[in-house]
């Protein structure tokens, strides 16, 4: 896969690959209808695409990361849709049949309206956006539809698989992967641990995939 990535635009790294080596191994079924939430350079539709959907929707806040998905879906042979705005501005118009994300999720002070940290900062919790997909995903899958989305295990995943079960879904966590901090997380480790993040001296995090079915009533 050929990725292009504007300045500004979220670098795939080990979370991206993990989900996408979680949606390889799930059935995605033949002409899926796929909606890839945060897109950023779009490799998760991409994946999407080479893996079968018949339609494939991008969607970011950043203008950059939609006009690179749409770009990197035309270098991989891809049709994408994409589109610049947030996530929920598709609840009441369309539905899909299988929904990814790999939303920001990195706790921080604050959550940025503009500039690059806006890809991965997330606010205190590091669940600003998690939450809001949460309450989204069952209002934008068809009947027999499935969710995936990744996060950290600072962001507590039992609230998201609490979160979604409540929404009538069935959820549970189908990978896991320990990385080394990044970055971004050792930049903040002290403030990390005097907010009980994380452990003293921890320097690693492990990333979870949560998977969310539409169940039958």
């Amino acid at each position: 896969m050929w990725l292009l990535r504007p300045p500004g635009v979220y670098r795939p790294q080990e979370d991206t690959w993990l989900l996408a080596e979680a949606l390889r191994t799930a059935p995605l079924p033949p002409g899926a209808s796929v909606l890839d939430v945060c897109t950023g350079t779009g490799a998760l539709a991409v994946t999407a695409g080479q893996l079968g959907a018949g339609a494939v929707t991008a969607v970011d806040v950043s203008r950059r990361a939609a006009a690179a998905a749409w770009m990197n879906g035309r270098l991989n042979g891809v049709p994408i849709r994409a589109l610049r705005g947030h996530f929920g501005d598709l609840v009441g118009s369309e539905r899909f049949d299988v929904v990814l994300a790999n939303p920001p999720y990195v706790p921080a002070l604050y959550v940025p309206e503009r500039g690059k940290a806006r890809a991965w900062d997330a606010g205190m919790q590091g669940r600003a956006i998690l939450d809001r997909l949460c309450a989204v995903i069952p209002l934008l899958l068809h009947d027999k539809g499935m969710a995936m989305i990744i996060h950290s295990e600072l962001c507590d995943p039992d609230v998201t698989v609490n979160q979604l079960r409540g929404a009538n879904l069935k959820a549970a966590v189908i990978a896991r992967e320990i990385i080394p901090f990044g970055p971004v997380m050792r930049s903040r480790a002290e403030w990390l641990e005097s907010a009980g993040l994380i452990e003293p001296g921890q320097r690693h995090e492990e990333l979870v995939v949560i998977r969310a079915d539409v169940t039958s009533l």
